[in-house]
């Protein structure tokens, strides 16, 4: 067994992001298998040298350990775009000028012959990668994917408390949920967190994927990429989410809950686990 926490560098770690770390260390331990850090630090615009220095200290104030040199997806790259590349030859992504305001318009107002369904109105479907200007967003062309696996789009297995069980990859989820889902802006040197995390398992031989029920659905997607790459489809946990005491899910400007405030208190490692039900 191999697990993996890839946290990103932009903000500081929280009670959330502790709860994913032990689960999959201790998952790994258990097993006898290997505990991977990697950081997810294509947010360029965010990603901060202090969050990722902290990053570090947080977890080897809970006690994990893991092998260096650790993964930065800012050093892969001609990774991504290597897989991207392939996708175009392949005549799976196209180039779109679209802004997000553009999107909102098109699907409050769909024209006759632009097709509407999902969250993207499709209507830059036809352009060429030979066509793409710089800024355009690179689109899985969602019905190409399917031809090109002849429909048989895969499944996963989920061991979370919410979706347990095996699950079926279908055109109509994918559609619905994404659509022609962005996988990267190549000529600023951008990839989605979708592609890159695919690619990264794939490579540092992740067999099992710790991460909360708010990722489900993105797993489809997921899928359906690890079978048109070609790589494998690691076992799913879809763990709970640490909620404040309004059910709301905890988010990085709540700096309450990070980390380094319980440390500064003289909170313990084990005070943590009580924290989200661990111990």
């Amino acid at each position: 067994m191999r697990t993996r926490f890839a946290p990103s560098p932009t903000g500081p770690l929280r009670l959330g992001d502790a709860y994913s770390a032990i689960l999959a260390h201790d998952m790994a331990r258990a097993a006898g298998g290997e505990f991977l850090l990697r950081i997810e630090d294509t947010d360029t615009a965010r990603a901060r040298p202090e969050w990722e220095r902290l990053i570090f200290e947080d977890l080897a104030w809970l006690g994990h350990a893991w092998p260096e040199p650790v993964r930065r997806q800012s050093d892969c790259l001609p990774r991504y775009d290597a897989a991207l590349d392939g996708l175009a030859a392949r005549g799976l992504i196209f180039p779109c000028r679209c802004s997000r305001a553009d999107i909102r318009a098109a699907l409050s107002a769909p024209q006759e012959g632009v097709a509407t369904e999902g969250p993207y109105p499709g209507t830059c479907r036809d352009r060429r990668m030979a066509d793409r200007q710089p800024g355009d967003a690179l689109r899985l062309n969602l019905d190409m994917a399917v031809a090109a696996l002849d429909g048989h789009l895969g499944a996963f297995v989920d061991t979370g408390p919410e979706h347990r069980g095996r699950h079926r990859v279908t055109k109509a989820r994918l559609a619905a949920s994404h659509g022609d889902a962005v996988l990267g802006r190549k000529d600023i040197g951008t990839v989605s967190y979708v592609l890159a995390s695919v690619l990264d398992d794939a490579d540092q031989g992740i067999t099992d994927v710790i991460r909360g029920a708010d990722l489900y659905d993105i797993t489809f997607l997921q899928v359906l990429l690890q079978r048109l790459l070609g790589l494998p489809t690691p076992v799913y946990h879809h763990h709970r989410l640490i909620r404040d005491e309004d059910g709301r899910r905890l988010a990085k400007r709540d700096e309450a809950r990070a980390l380094r405030t319980y440390r500064a208190e003289g909170a313990t490692p084990g005070d943590i686990r009580r924290m989200v039900g661990l111990a």
